[in-house]
């Protein structure tokens, strides 16, 4: 059995991770919604805030805000002031950061990989869910 299945049984067995106290909650919760993968994708390099906007089409500025000061919160992103003028400020992962490009690269990976599946299935669903 591969390590991640095991660490996934041994969790459902305890139900360690349902429970509303378990401190992995709200750390998924901010780490693996859709703006912080996609954030965490783009600072493939060191960027200022304007450059990853443009590269992230639909994010508003509000919402790429809360999401840059939730990942140097966690310590996955370091926001670091730019000597310059006007004052700018760029944006780069840490090493704790870096260590999710690889499981990001598998889940982004099975998402393309799965697509065209899951939007078969969910078609079929609205097709025949009762309205």
């Amino acid at each position: 059995m591969a390590t991640s299945e095991a660490v996934y049984r041994a969790v459902a067995e305890h139900d360690v991770v349902f429970r509303a106290d378990c401190p992995s909650r709200p750390i998924l919760d901010q780490i693996a919604d859709k703006w912080s993968m996609m954030v965490m994708a783009v600072l493939v390099e060191p960027r200022r805030f304007n450059e990853i906007k443009r590269r992230l089409d639909g994010v508003t500025q509000r919402v790429l805000t809360q999401t840059l000061r939730r990942l140097e919160r966690n310590g996955m992103v370091e926001r670091r002031v730019l000597p310059t003028s006007p004052v700018g400020v760029e944006y780069s992962l840490t090493s704790l950061g870096e260590s999710l490009r690889e499981p990001f690269a598998h889940l982004y990976d099975w998402t393309v990989a799965n697509a065209a599946k899951i939007q078969a299935r969910q078609r079929d669903y609205d097709q025949r869910a009762p309205r």
